[in-house]
Parts: structure tokens; C-alpha cells; sequence
């Protein structure tokens, strides 16, 4: 017999519903400028993780990452070729390290998740390379928001990021910026939909791919987030089963946001303004339900 092959349900939410994830958007993203304020040379990620949790139960909110598959902490803390999924533990922090934080909170059931990527000491004390690295994959991340619209190709938004990594490579080049020859976008991990749960359907890749993907109905929530190392997408997993690190032990960067899509434009529920600057900078339509 023949099998239909169904394309991924995506969940519409309410004007409510985005609301209340708004709720746990800010929980995020107050913890990660918490986190980003502490992480300087000599802390450990453990002591970021505990203060990561503090702020999340005090904000009335419960971490999402904390016990999820049995993860230990409630951030995840990549530092230089951990792209992802870096368990928080005894390491100290040193000037110059490249850190990816990944941060989730659940209020009144519903989900945000965000990650930022930054050097410890400031951009005085980074390489060129990984500032490069790191500027150029948050512009890619915002590029692939500004692809969302209602009734649109989901998939473009990994066109976007894509094609937005492409011309900052080149770019890079142009200027002769030491260290940049190559980037690379991983695609054994993607963005995903988001809302009751941490984790939905469909998958958003963060790079092209043939086929157009679902359509992006109005009321649709997806995590969008690409990570971008200074060389090969091949990775592999650590021996605690979660920390990935690159293979040929290049430096990787990691930005994620959760987005809103409706029909009057987009709404960051996880930048603390809404994603009003962000958006502007790709020419994108800002449309906050409240403040």
C-alpha cells in the first residue's frame, strides 16, 4: 500500500498565547544578559549556571534545560570549539574564550529559548576571527528572522542565514581579516518550533535546502538558530553525551531567538525590545502585541 507523506503541523497560537510566551521570552533574555554580565575571566560555568537558575526561580519561572533528557544544568555553556550543548561544570572562564550561552525558561507552561555568543574581557581581548565569527552569525540569525511572513516559505528562512554567512565570508576576505578562510553552518542541528513544548515540529535548517518546507501560518512560534564555525560543520559528541564540539577543532558561534509571526509583522519575544532594533537593521516589520 502507498503511505502519504505528511508535512510537519505547525501550531498557531492566540494573541494570548504569544503574550504569555512574551512572559517567559523575557525570563530568557533577562537571565542571558545576567549570564553575559558574569562570565569574565576566572568565574566558573558552574557559578554561571547557579546564578542562571536563581534568576530564573526568582523571576517565578522554571528552567526548561534543567533535567530535560537528563541535561544537568540550566544553561548550556559552549566555550571555543564546543558548539553546543556544553554542560556546566568546573571550567573557569579565561580572557579571550569564545562563549555560546543557551538559556530556557517556562512560564505558566509556555516556553522561550535564546543564545547569545560573546568573548570574555570584552572585544579587546577577542581575535579578530572570532569577532568576525561572532558578528557575522548574529547578523545571519536576524537576516533568517526577516524571512518569516505569514503564508510564506518556511525554509527560506535557511536561504537567508545562509546566503547572509556567504557574503559575510566574503566580505571577510575582502578585508584580509586573519584567521577567516572559511565558515561553516552546521546542519546536524537546526531551529525549531516552539510553544507548550521546547521542542516542535517542523525543523528550520539553517541553511538552503530543495525543497520550499511548510508555509508559515500567522500565530506560528519557531526558535531560529544558527551556529557557525571558522571551519568544518563536522562535529562530534564528547563523552557526557552532549557537549559537540567541532572536528578539526575550530572556534563556532551560536545565536538563537524566538520568534512570533503574525499578520502585521514579527515580534522577538526573547529580545528585550521586542526585536525593534534588530528587525530595522533587515528591514523587517516590528509588530509587538505590548510592551
Amino acid at each position: 500500500m502507498s503511505l502519504l507523506r505528511r508535512r510537519p503541523r505547525i501550531e498557531a497560537k492566540t494573541p494570548d498565547q504569544l503574550i504569555a510566551m512574551r512572559r517567559a521570552g523575557q525570563v530568557v533574555a533577562r537571565t542571558l544578559a545576567l549570564a553575559t554580565e558574569h562570565a569574565s575571566a576566572g568565574t566558573s560555568t558552574r557559578e554561571l549556571d547557579t546564578l542562571a537558575e536563581e534568576a530564573i526561580r526568582s523571576a517565578g519561572a522554571t528552567p526548561s534545560f534543567l533535567g530535560y533528557h537528563g541535561f544537568t544544568g540550566s544553561l548550556c555553556i559552549s566555550v571555543n570549539d564546543e558548539v553546543v550543548h556544553g554542560i556546566p561544570g568546573p571550567r573557569v572562564l579565561a580572557d579571550g574564550d569564545l562563549v555560546s550561552i543557551d538559556c530556557g525558561a517556562i512560564v505558566e507552561g509556555w516556553h522561550g529559548d535564546a543564545a547569545v555568543s560573546l568573548v570574555v574581557g570584552g572585544r579587546d581581548r577577542a581575535r579578530a576571527a572570532d569577532l568576525a565569527l561572532m558578528d557575522d552569525t548574529e547578523a545571519s540569525l536576524w537576516a533568517g528572522i526577516a524571512a518569516l511572513r505569514p503564508g510564506g516559505r518556511l525554509y527560506a528562512v535557511g536561504d537567508a542565514v545562509e546566503e547572509s554567512v556567504d557574503a559575510a565570508l566574503e566580505r571577510r576576505r575582502r578585508e584580509g581579516v586573519p584567521g577567516v578562510q572559511v565558515y561553516g553552518i552546521l546542519e546536524d542541528y537546526t531551529g525549531h518550533g516552539i510553544g507548550r513544548e521546547m521542542h516542535m515540529d517542523p525543523h528550520v535548517p539553517n541553511y538552503g535546502v530543495t525543497s520550499s518546507g511548510p508555509t508559515v501560518p500567522s500565530g506560528s512560534t519557531f526558535a531560529i538558530e544558527p551556529m557557525v564555525t571558522l571551519g568544518s560543520i563536522e562535529t562530534r559528541t564528547l563523552a557526557d553525551d552532549w557537549t559537540v564540539v567541532t572536528s578539526d577543532g575550530s572556534r563556532a558561534a551560536h545565536w538563537e531567538h524566538t520568534v512570533a509571526v503574525t499578520d502585521a509583522g514579527l515580534w522577538v519575544l526573547t529580545a528585550t525590545d521586542g526585536g525593534a532594533a534588530g528587525l530595522a537593521r533587515v528591514g523587517a516589520d516590528f509588530a509587538p502585541l505590548c510592551d
